[in-house]
């Protein structure tokens, strides 16, 4: 078991697993001063060499998950492996009583996210999901003005993640079952708006998904050819999209692709009563004065959204501060994700 923290106490041990996306989450955890990077996890021992290095401090090796899982001095993990893998290393931390901070989207399917936030909440360990997004810095002032009522009531939004060549190549879990774009970037654009709207119950998903160019060996991250052996592995979407209502009244459109004829793009559009807005370029649409009223609005510049993360997972862990991504909002999400693509299977419109 971990050692337990006192407030205020300090530093917090972290484990890092999966030296991909681990490296982007490891970094401010490691530069924060209350906590430090102990180990590493992950099958591929160079990688986690060459991150050691980077890191300059004493590290511990694993490639066996569990046996990390077991070390008494590891407090907390960060689970940043193919979507497959969330939930069996996730649950076997918390079972142990390590913090868990884990990537996006929260699991490849709604059951073993279920048993998950089950499983964490029993054991009352800080859990929290890594929302690079939801944490930047245009959606957190995006999600003051929100929660200050600035939009009023915001009753309509549209999210949409494009990549024009961009499926991943790198690892095969991205594109087996239980990966694809909705998952990997759709999730993304999910989370924020959903957040920015108020987290409101959702009621009814019709969507739809599809693969026209993973199979076919096209759109891969930054136009490179791949091995047949891997895009004959394709098991998963290359595009998703839908419309979600909730049971406040307010829809939402999303959508998401990891290769399309059509421009890169990240953005976000909320409709409120009272103004409207636009992730980027971050802008506010009002009327005054009987006419409209653009403000285009230039935010100092601060940390990443990985550096938000960071500072509120050791919060939450040192200080109690209540989690403001726990992995229950994953879990909602993920059932917004799991509804639109079985809708997109279905052919027809799936009630929550």
């Amino acid at each position: 078991m971990a050692r337990k923290k006192s407030p205020g106490a300090g530093p917090v041990r972290v484990c890092i697993v999966g030296m991909g996306i681990g490296r982007s989450n490891g970094r401010p955890l490691h530069a924060n001063p209350r906590a430090k990077v102990t180990a590493l996890c992950d099958v591929d021992e160079k990688r986690m060499r060459e991150f050691a290095d980077e890191l300059k401090t004493p590290v511990a090796f694993y490639t066996d998950f569990k046996k990390m899982c077991a070390d008494p001095e590891i407090d907390a993990v960060f689970v940043g492996t193919p979507n497959q893998l969330h939930v069996p290393i996730a649950l076997e931390a918390v079972n142990q009583g390590k913090h868990v901070l884990v990537t996006k989207p929260l699991a490849d399917a709604l059951g073993p996210a279920e048993k998950l936030v089950k499983a964490a909440e029993k054991a009352g360990v800080v859990n929290m999901m890594s929302l690079s997004i939801r944490f930047g810095g245009n959606v957190q002032w995006l999600g003051a003005q929100s929660r200050k009522k600035a939009f009023g009531e915001i009753y309509y939004a549209r999210a949409r993640s494009i990549r024009r060549s961009g499926i991943p190549s790198w690892s095969p879990g991205f594109v087996r079952k239980g990966g694809g774009a909705f998952r990997d970037m759709g999730v993304h654009v999910l989370d924020s708006v959903w957040w920015l709207m108020g987290m409101p119950k959702p009621k009814s998903v019709l969507g739809v998904s599809g693969a026209k160019f993973g199979p076919r060996g096209q759109g891969y991250w930054e136009y490179k050819p791949v091995p047949k052996a891997y895009s004959s592995q394709y098991a998963s979407d290359d595009y998703a999209g839908g419309v979600i209502t909730f049971a406040n009244g307010a829809g939402l459109q999303v959508e998401s692709f990891w290769a399309s004829h059509q421009a890169d793009e990240l953005n976000i559009e909320l409709f409120g009563t009272e103004a409207g807005a636009r992730l980027s370029p971050l802008t506010v649409y009002r009327t005054r004065n009987g006419a409209p009223s653009d403000e285009k609005v230039e935010l100092p510049k601060g940390g990443s959204g990985f550096d938000r993360i960071a500072d509120h997972f050791v919060s939450c862990i040192l200080d109690g501060t209540p989690c403001e991504a726990p992995l229950r909002h994953g879990l909602i999400v993920q059932e917004m994700m799991e509804a639109m693509l079985e809708s997109a299977q279905r052919g027809r419109e799936v009630k929550l």
